[in-house]
């Protein structure tokens, strides 16, 4: 075996190394029951992170301008509440937030594909401020906070 071959896919991954042997882990969402494409599908992650950047600049402008006497590093302080505040609200309401509704996205409950309820909205809200959930993610592109909250982000 040529050692190329050993660093790229060391490099590359555990799933890049099974799909080279022939292992078919389907699309992104094919375990959920989600199409593949288009509307009801798993949110890709550019548009996840465009999304939640959108969201986190919002916060700090309602708490720079709101919360904090016009004070950057109070602002800084108090961007996090107004960013959970306004996701518990948003995400509970409407299934999403302004950043993802800009950017074609929306939160759903796996069971029905419906709104979150209220408790599985809080659950979801605490464990993204925690940040570590958010960015352990499964194969099919879902948090940790969407899985313990048995939710999904998708395209709207």
């Amino acid at each position: 075996m040529d050692n190329r071959d050993a660093i790229g896919s060391w490099l590359s991954g555990p799933r890049a190394a099974a799909e080279s042997m022939g292992v078919d882990f389907g699309y992104r969402g094919e375990r959920l029951g989600l199409p593949q494409e288009g509307s009801g599908s798993v949110a890709p992650l550019g548009r996840r992170i465009g999304a939640i950047f959108l969201d986190w600049g919002l916060s700090f402008l309602i708490a720079y301008g709101l919360l904090s006497g016009r004070d950057v590093t109070s602002a800084d302080t108090w961007t996090l509440a107004v960013f959970l505040v306004m996701t518990l609200l948003t995400v509970g309401t409407v299934g999403c937030t302004p950043g993802k509704r800009l950017f074609g996205l929306r939160v759903i409950a796996l069971d029905g594909f419906a709104r979150l309820t209220a408790r599985r909205t809080l659950i979801r809200t605490v464990l993204l401020g925690l940040a570590i959930p958010a960015i352990i993610w499964d194969r099919d592109g879902r948090g940790l906070h969407d899985r313990l909250a048995g939710a999904v982000q998708v395209r709207i």
